[in-house]
This record gives structure tokens, C-alpha cells and sequence, in this order.
């Protein structure tokens, strides 16, 4: 039978959940007696056995049975779910904002250098088949390294970045859709085109070329979330001609990115946090939600309910010391 939908979830035999009738028949029988035999005389040894104080674990024990049988019912329906499953192939662009602020040193040892570790990390956690391409921005963007599976030229071109004066966001973004074209095929599936993200870290405001916000657009356009960390605190600063200027996060803008874009928007104020993050991005880009049957969920629910249910009965007649 084709899968269909009922309550919210998605089943390939639905016609069974009929048989959930069966919960509420046997609740109206279960008040109807518990009622009729608390009207009638209940002999001493009966008392003795099954005392008034133990009618919470009568019923507890009762609750638990029924939802014991919803849970089997359920997974006798061939119930699915969507599940994360790590994808096989995928495309990262780790954009780098490489201009001056960078060398502020409010993040141990400085901006720039807690970035690079914690890039290098992120690309080294990722599966092996996912392409990876650096682009790097100040005040003008350029494609580091083009999508490669090679993880040493990366990290070699990482420790290689070179910081610059001003902030172009904006064409650090088209620049990254521009990376993502050069996506070799896939060998199995020539025709394929496999999912992309952008993973733009960034500490400072838009100041030189096109608008961020219509760089996310066109990302959101061409199907490729850009998740962006704002990196540092409000607090940092850098010397510029012997005199200190200070270089706070553009929260704001960073935030449209990721809104406009579908993707997400993080702050990291630490190398810690930044790795953090990373971690985070990349169970976002590496995991994709598939239909999957979930029998054994339920049928697991089933027995847990049935346990303890079947411990409720025994501590109605056990005698505790």
C-alpha cells in the first residue's frame, strides 16, 4: 500500500490506526468496573491484599498498559518519519573576511589566527567526498582555492591568507557562487547537482562594493544558505597609524545574510565558541532529512510502557519490607 498521511505522520499501512479505537473501549470499561466495585463489600483479605492507599498504582499501572497497546498499534501501521542521514556529496565554500580588523586581538592569539585553526578544523571534520573551496574577501574577493576534495591545499592555503584594508561582504558573497560553478562532476552522477552552502565568517560592516543583501538574495536564488558567524566582540580594536580604532561586530547585517539567504546566522566571541559553531554548521550541511521507517521507535515505546506497567502490578501485591 502507497504511504499516506494521518495525524501529522506519515504511514504505509494507515488503515490499521483503527484499531487505536480499541484504547478508549477498554478506558470507559476500566471506570465503568473500578466504579461498580467500589460500590460493592469488599471482603478483609481482599483489603489486605489490594489496600484503598494502592488505587494510584492500579490506575497508574493501567495508563500504562493502554499506552503500551497505542505504541503497538502505531508501529503495526508501518509508520515514517523523516531522519537526519549524513549525505554523501556535498559542496562548502568557507568564506574568510580577511581585512585589517581581523588582527584584532580581543580572541586569543588574535581574530585572523583563532579563524584559521578553527576553519582547518571545520573542513578536516567533514566527509571526504564533500568538495571544499576557499574564498577569501577584503576589498575585493577572491577564490583561494577552488572546490577541491585535496584537504592539504586548503589547509596550506589557509595558513597562507594575507590580511587587507576594507570590507566588501556584498562581492565576498557572489564571489563564493562564482567558486561554486567550478564544481568538478561527479564521476557516478554526471548530471547531479549536488547541494552547496556558503560559510561566511565575517567581523565587520560592508564598506566597499555590491550590497550583502542582494548577494543573499541571489544565493537564496540559486538554492545556497549562507551561514555566517559574527566573529569577535564589540569591544576589539586594532592600531592604525598610532592610534586605536575600534572594530565591533556588525550583528545586524550578518543576520539579514543568513535570513535572506535560508541559512543561519552564529556568534562567536572566542576560539572555543568559533569551534563550537563550526561544529554546529557542520552537522547543519553534512546531515540531510530523508523518510525513513520508525517502527522500531514505537515498538520500543511499547515495551518500555509494558515494563513498567507490569512493575505497577507486582508492587500491588509485593510485600515490601
Amino acid at each position: 500500500m502507497a504511504a499516506m498521511t494521518f495525524l501529522g505522520m506519515e504511514f504505509l499501512m494507515p488503515g490499521r490506526l483503527w484499531a487505536l479505537l480499541i484504547i478508549p473501549v477498554i478506558g470507559v470499561l476500566y471506570v465503568l468496573l473500578s466504579n461498580r466495585g467500589s460500590k460493592t463489600q469488599v471482603s478483609h483479605r481482599l483489603r489486605v491484599v489490594v489496600p484503598k492507599d494502592a488505587a494510584w498504582k492500579r490506575n497508574g499501572a493501567v495508563l500504562l498498559a493502554m499506552l503500551s497497546l497505542a505504541s503497538l498499534i502505531v508501529a503495526w501501521a508501518i509508520p515514517r518519519d523523516y531522519v537526519d542521514k549524513p549525505r554523501d556529496r556535498a559542496t562548502i565554500v568557507v568564506a574568510l573576511d580577511v581585512s585589517w580588523s581581523m588582527e584584532a586581538e580581543d580572541v586569543d592569539p588574535n581574530r585572523i589566527r583563532a579563524a584559521q585553526a578553527a576553519a582547518k578544523a571545520f573542513i578536516g571534520s567533514l566527509p571526504e567526498r564533500f568538495n571544499v573551496a576557499l574564498v577569501t574577501f577584503a576589498g575585493t574577493p577572491a577564490v583561494n582555492v577552488a572546490p577541491t576534495t585535496d584537504r592539504g591545499v586548503l589547509d596550506r592555503a589557509i595558513d597562507a591568507l594575507v590580511l587587507a584594508p576594507s570590507t566588501a561582504v556584498g562581492e565576498g558573497i557572489y564571489k563564493s557562487l562564482d567558486a561554486l560553478k567550478l564544481v568538478p562532476p561527479d564521476p557516478d552522477n554526471p548530471d547531479e547537482t549536488p547541494p552547496a552552502a556558503i560559510v561566511l565568517l565575517s567581523d565587520g560592516a560592508t564598506n566597499v562594493g555590491r550590497a550583502s543583501a542582494g548577494a543573499a538574495t541571489s544565493a537564496k536564488e540559486a538554492g545556497v544558505p549562507v551561514y555566517t558567524i559574527a566573529f569577535g566582540t564589540d569591544n576589539g580594536f586594532v592600531e592604525q597609524d598610532g592610534q586605536r580604532q575600534r572594530v565591533a561586530v556588525d550583528h545586524y547585517e550578518l543576520s539579514e545574510i543568513a535570513k535572506l539567504s535560508g541559512g543561519k546566522k552564529y556568534s562567536a566571541d572566542s576560539a572555543s565558541q568559533l569551534s563550537e559553531v563550526y561544529e554546529a554548521i557542520r552537522a547543519s550541511v553534512g546531515t540531510e532529512k530523508v523518510p525513513a521507517e520508525v517502527t522500531d521507535r514505537y515498538a520500543g515505546l511499547a515495551l518500555i510502557f509494558a515494563v513498567l506497567a507490569a512493575l505497577g502490578v507486582i508492587s500491588l501485591g509485593a510485600r515490601w519490607p
